[in-house]
């Protein structure tokens, strides 16, 4: 038996592991399978570059001696700088500076390259709250728009050049808003929806009209066991707008896209309705595109084929008038092993056929374009 001077002396040395003890024993073990959210701050960088010589076999130039001449050039078409961080899981931001040629022909600056920011914008990410609707975010500032950007995911040739809805004018692949994007659960799909100026991130707003745009993107055999039915997705996306007030800008695109380790591929089709003034007449284009990518050996690595055939009628009204773009070329996609970094080269042709329209003569092109994406 303890004595009482034994008692008081260990009793604080007891008394002080109970209380050690007891933090220890109120933790809660997290669930099985549990990981917690990463709130690690971080900073990253990545580049891309999109380079080419591009001959334009017709039509003819002429020279300052009044030679005629085949035009070719070396060009760096476009370099981006992206810089992407975590401020927490729940908050993140992009500024991509974006480099291009300057074209404007009163510019002091007209034939250089200048820098002007393409994507800058905060994202809240909320799936704490979402369930199984994941990649819940919202966004503001200079972004991505809906379609263009989920679209060039799946082709993967804007190197070559823009996608059919951008490359004639109709939409542009960034602007200054706030938009909202969910993916549906188990893989079935996504809504991505935002409010934008409409004059797209390369111009300022010009009036107090703005963009509603919204895509809506489907996978309706994502729960299948096949590879070929996984691989549809079914998507369509409204654009409306004003170039002034009650001057109509709309936009409607359907589209069908298959993913397949041997092919990807799409067909679009574009509605599109222009208003320049009250007091100006409305007309409407509408126009189809469809292209391939058959895979040779591995997607991403070895070689592709491009096939693409782009058909617009400008003025429905003037339905003699069409522009017709065939696309057809074979590229070559470097291994990347450890990384996601890609780098490509692609031999390719383009013509551009200008159907009843007043001298207006068919364009051929002849390029190797190339990609850097680190």
């Amino acid at each position: 038996m303890l004595s009482r001077h034994s008692t008081r002396r260990w009793l604080p040395v007891v008394i002080g592991l109970l209380l050690c003890a007891t933090p220890a024993a109120a933790q809660v073990t997290p669930a099985a399978g549990y990981t917690p959210p990463d709130d690690t701050q971080s900073i990253r960088l990545s580049a891309v570059i999109f380079y080419d010589f591009t001959a334009t076999t017709s039509p003819k130039a002429k020279d300052a001696d009044g030679n005629t001449i085949t035009q070719n050039a070396f060009n760096v078409g476009r370099t981006y700088v992206n810089i992407m961080g975590n401020v927490s899981h729940r908050v993140a931001f992009r500024i991509t500076p974006d480099i291009s040629r300057e074209t404007n022909a009163s510019s002091s600056l007209s034939g250089s390259l200048e820098y002007r920011v393409k994507y800058a914008y905060a994202q809240f990410n909320v799936d704490d709250w979402t369930g199984d609707w994941k990649t819940t975010w919202v966004r503001l500032g200079i972004q991505q728009t809906p379609y263009v950007d989920y679209y060039e995911g799946i082709y993967r040739y804007r190197f070559q050049g823009t996608i059919f809805v951008e490359r004639d004018g109709y939409l542009t692949s960034s602007d200054a808003g706030a938009s909202f994007h969910t993916s549906l659960p188990n893989n079935f799909g996504e809504v991505h929806a935002g409010i934008y100026n409409g004059e797209g991130y390369a111009r300022a707003e010009v009036n107090d009209q703005k963009a509603i745009q919204i895509r809506g993107t489907v996978r309706p055999f994502a729960r299948m066991s096949s590879v070929v039915a996984r691989g549809l997705r079914l998507t369509a996306f409204y654009d409306g707008d004003h170039n002034i007030k009650n001057g109509d800008r709309r936009r409607f695109v359907f589209n069908t896209m298959f993913e397949h380790a041997h092919v990807n591929a799409g067909l679009d089709y574009l509605n599109a309705s222009d208003q320049s003034s009250i007091s100006a007449s409305r007309f409407s284009g509408e126009g189809w595109s469809f292209w391939a990518t058959p895979v040779f050996q591995t997607k991403g690595t070895g070689l592709e084929a491009l096939v693409r055939f782009d058909h617009l009628t400008p003025d429905t009204t003037k339905s003699t008038q069409d522009r017709e773009r065939t696309i057809a070329g074979i590229s070559y996609w470097f291994p990347h092993p450890g990384g996601a970094a890609t780098a490509a080269l692609l031999l390719d042709y383009e013509r551009v056929k200008f159907a009843g329209f007043v001298n207006q003569p068919t364009q051929q092109r002849i390029a190797v374009h190339g990609l850097i994406n680190f």
